[in-house]
């Protein structure tokens, strides 16, 4: 279980942290057992509450109750980085005259940023596998071509709440037992400021994501399966040949899943550090990280469950592939939608750059 996701420790933390930092300094002079109970009962009373409302919304809703109370939170704080963005480019740094193509520069990468998260998270491998004609009963099974899909980002973005949790776990436990000086360099070291933070989340990142795909995928099982259904993989032999087979190509799309993970972790840092925002800064968040691993995760598993919906009501859907098509009026098809959205955003795009460029000239 990922630590971070315990509410006993999670109160446990914040009430330490509000002892020893002074957060609360009328409880904080005399902070003892009933401090540090009372808030541990307040903060597991809340979580149980926001449990139940992600409960209520899954059960009554549409997507998972808390990964979208999760994904209102990240969103909710989009205005402040609008408005820090604002502050930082334009205010502080107006007589910078590439201030404008550094906003330009941000929207654009953090569309590509998106665009390539989506890419990866919706990325398969689809192996074929052929059946041969068969009877079952009385019943004859036509043969035919289907597919295996083997997803590139199999683990999703468990690896890296599980590298934060771990490295963060230590240093704050340490840091209320003593203050030695190994202690504060060991802070200093795992501090998301740091550079050695990020490399050694990018080593366990990589283990995560192996550990994760060889726990819940099993290639031998898999194969088995298929050979007991008169599956076979063209070109390769059934039983133990299907089972290296596969492993062998999860491992490769494992390892690229992996590498995206660590680049989209590690992004947020090295913008900041590039655009002088701190390598720890809200406005770098939106750029890859934690947050919008899960943010893109959570609508697109929302987007398929309204896509279920709109099939069950005899709708045409409105992912790829598919038609928006109402029960009186007939809309377009989805590649001309596909092909709309584009242009579109490319318009915009354009828009934007045109307006920078202006921008520019008038501060020269």
């Amino acid at each position: 279980e990922n630590p971070e996701s315990n509410p006993l420790l999670r109160g446990i933390g914040k009430a330490l942290d509000a002892t020893g930092q002074d957060l609360v300094p009328a409880f904080a002079a005399n902070a003892g057992g009933s401090f540090v109970a009372q808030t541990v009962l307040i903060i597991i009373a809340g979580t149980l509450f926001l449990m139940w409302i992600g409960d209520q919304i899954t059960e009554r809703g549409i997507g998972n109750g808390v990964s979208l109370i999760i994904s209102v939170n990240i969103i909710s704080s989009l205005p402040g980085v609008i408005v820090t963005i604002w502050n930082t480019f334009v205010i502080e740094r107006g007589d910078n005259p590439f201030s404008p193509l550094l906003i330009v520069f941000m929207v654009v990468l953090f569309l590509f940023v998106i665009a390539a998260v989506i890419t990866v998270t919706q990325g398969q491998r689809r192996i074929a596998v052929q059946y041969a004609r068969r009877v079952a009963g009385r019943r004859e099974m036509s043969g035919g071509t289907q597919y295996l899909p083997l997803k590139v980002n199999y683990a999703g973005v468990m690896p890296v709440i599980f590298a934060t949790a771990i490295l963060q776990l230590p240093t704050q436990l340490l840091g209320q037992m003593t203050d030695a000086s190994w202690v504060r360099t060991m802070g200093e070291i795992l501090s998301p400021n740091d550079i050695w933070f990020y490399l050694l989340s990018g080593f366990m990142i990589f283990f995560f994501s192996f550990f994760w795909v060889a726990t819940m995928f099993q290639p031998s099982e898999v194969a088995e399966n298929l050979k007991r259904g008169g599956g076979y993989i063209p070109g390769v032999r059934p039983g133990k040949p299907t089972s290296v087979f596969l492993d062998y190509t999860m491992t490769r799309l494992t390892f690229a899943g992996a590498l995206f993970l660590t680049l989209i972790f590690m992004m947020p840092f090295f913008i900041g550090l590039a655009l002088d925002l701190g390598a720890n800064s809200l406005v770098t968040s939106f750029f890859g990280g934690t947050s919008l691993l899960i943010l893109v995760g959570v609508l697109l598993d929302m987007m398929r469950q309204i896509e279920t919906h709109l099939l069950q009501r005899q709708y045409d859907g409105f992912l790829r592939k598919g038609k928006i098509k109402g029960r009186q009026q007939r809309q377009l098809s989805g590649h001309q939608a596909t092909s709309s959205s584009v242009l579109y955003i490319w318009v915009v795009l354009a828009m934007i750059i045109i307006v920078a460029v202006v921008a520019l000239f008038i501060k020269r």
